[in-house]
């Protein structure tokens, strides 16, 4: 009967030659490589956009300008402590408000979990480097980049702030500050170019482009929740 013998097998490239072809004359790889540059250079815009607008208020923990509060954006825990390149944003953060630069600390990041708070986490590192309590405020509901900078503003009240993070991500932080609202600096802390650096500096490629789309339409955080006075009480 028909039908019941065994099918033909393709040969090999059969398949793949008809989905893909490669050019096969000068003109068609051409506009190849065009094809190729002008896709590059749309991909990259957002995150030179970043840099450009925002790489002049790149400053260091020694001639960044005062401000009533240093903002610290949360940056991943171990075993329940801040990782490395969190503690650095936090001894950046102390040093900060030692030198009288800043008058309180704003530490941002994610409590989605009753078993992951990165605000508790960060307080108690503060408060163990001798930061007094009175000055340390918490936002639990800093998930990313535009929830902590629209919360900072919408629900803390902050107009003017030093903002400290790794220098991969501080020009995204700056550019989105301004687009809150917020006045800014920011203080970018050195890191070990090891693979959690090299993995935070692609991804902020990447991470740009949605930083740019937030700047533009500027939504409403993942969780507003009502105006907190936490903050104006330790300025005060």
């Amino acid at each position: 009967m028909r039908g019941l013998g065994p099918r033909p097998v393709p040969g090999p490239g059969r398949g793949s030659a008809r989905r893909l072809r490669l050019p096969r004359t000068r003109r068609g790889w051409r506009r190849t490589y065009q094809a190729i540059v002008v896709l590059t250079a749309l991909a990259l815009a957002p995150a030179t956009w970043l840099n450009a607008s925002a790489g002049p208020r790149v400053r260091t923990v020694a001639d960044v300008p005062a401000a009533p509060v240093a903002v610290v954006f949360g940056a991943g825990l171990w075993d329940g402590e801040p990782s490395p390149y969190l503690a650095h944003r936090l001894d950046a953060a102390a040093e900060l408000y030692e030198r009288g630069t800043v008058r309180a600390i704003l530490v941002t990041g994610d409590n989605s979990r009753r078993d992951y708070d990165e605000p508790a986490a960060m307080r108690g590192y503060l408060l163990r480097h001798g930061i007094p309590a009175g000055r340390i405020v918490s936002d639990h509901a800093g998930f990313d980049t535009w929830d902590s900078r629209s919360r900072a503003h919408r629900v803390f009240g902050v107009d003017k702030a030093v903002l400290v993070s790794q220098g991969f991500h501080i020009r995204r932080a700056l550019s989105l500050c301004a687009a809150a609202g917020i006045e800014s600096y920011g203080v970018g802390v050195a890191a070990h170019h090891d693979v959690t650096w090299a993995y935070g500096g692609v991804r902020e490629i990447f991470a740009a482009g949605k930083a740019t789309a937030e700047a533009l339409l500027r939504p409403d955080p993942r969780f507003l929740g009502p105006r907190e006075t936490g903050l104006a009480e330790a300025l005060r």
